[in-house]
């Protein structure tokens, strides 16, 4: 091997040597350019920023009128705000990952020169904005309006809470995206939202034969730990919530990520 080469061959820039200010910039930057791309989208962004407070706020003042019981105001607030958390996540990953991969986008992210998890951890950035600000605006219209007594703590509690539970909902999402198509996505995403709503006790009681079933559903988890944060009685213990909401995340995750670098 020659001078010349030895010389080229060092000042190639390694993968590895990339500094770390580096790496967290173009984190940082797929992850803002993703989240303006769905704020601007008025399909994904309106109903998703708006419907959950719209409907908590009809049912809570027009349908039912001024609720006086403060457990039923505490149970309607946490069954809302537990599905507004869960659209983002769920569509963002479940619709747009099935389109991007028939368009060639994620192709073509993978061709780039980007960290290899760059495009899927700015999908999820953009689900927590979108629960976060799902979250602030349950809570406002929920003091402000309905008078609910939340405490600041319990607030922070809450927005802590819906943070970290995006995540379960982005891996259902990415598992559904990465095996349908474009077409079939926006049905079998709908079939998952729809059922983790109506079968696990979001809105209404369900039958007891249904306890066991419901076990795996990230939503009812999420629904004990936020009637937990407001000081309503829930079911199961906190930790086993929380360690099965992990399990699904992780679960999902890896088997998603083992089709994406399969099939892509």
């Amino acid at each position: 091997m020659s001078t010349a080469t030895l010389e080229m061959t060092n000042q190639i820039p390694s993968a590895t040597t990339m500094p770390l200010s580096r790496v967290l910039h173009i984190y940082l930057t797929e992850a803002k350019y993703e989240t303006l791309r769905m704020l601007r989208s008025p399909g994904f962004a309106i109903p998703f920023l708006t419907l959950p407070v719209v409907l908590y706020l009809l049912f809570s003042l027009v349908i039912f009128g001024k609720i006086t019981d403060p457990k039923a105001a505490m149970q309607i607030f946490v069954g809302f705000d537990v599905f507004g958390v869960m659209g983002p996540g769920m569509f963002g990953f479940g619709v747009i990952v099935a389109q991007e991969r028939e368009q060639g986008l994620v192709t073509l992210k993978r061709a780039m020169p980007l960290p290899p998890a760059a495009y899927l951890a700015a999908k999820m950035a953009m689900a927590t904005i979108f629960g976060l600000i799902v979250t602030a605006t349950m809570i406002v219209a929920a003091l402000a309006l309905i008078h609910l007594p939340l405490t600041a703590a319990q607030c922070l509690e809450i927005v802590a809470i819906n943070t970290l539970s995006v995540l379960p909902f982005c891996s259902i999402g990415l598992f559904i995206g990465t095996r349908t198509g474009a077409k079939a996505s926006p049905a079998i995403t709908n079939i998952f939202y729809l059922a983790m709503i109506y079968l696990t006790g979001i809105f209404f009681p369900i039958p007891q034969a249904l306890k066991a079933a419901v076990q795996v559903f990230p939503s009812y988890h999420l629904e004990q730990l936020t009637l937990r944060a407001v000081g309503q009685p829930a079911e199961g213990i906190a930790l086993v919530s929380i360690s099965v909401m992990a399990a699904v995340a992780a679960l999902l995750t890896a088997l998603s990520l083992r089709r994406l670098a399969r099939v892509g």
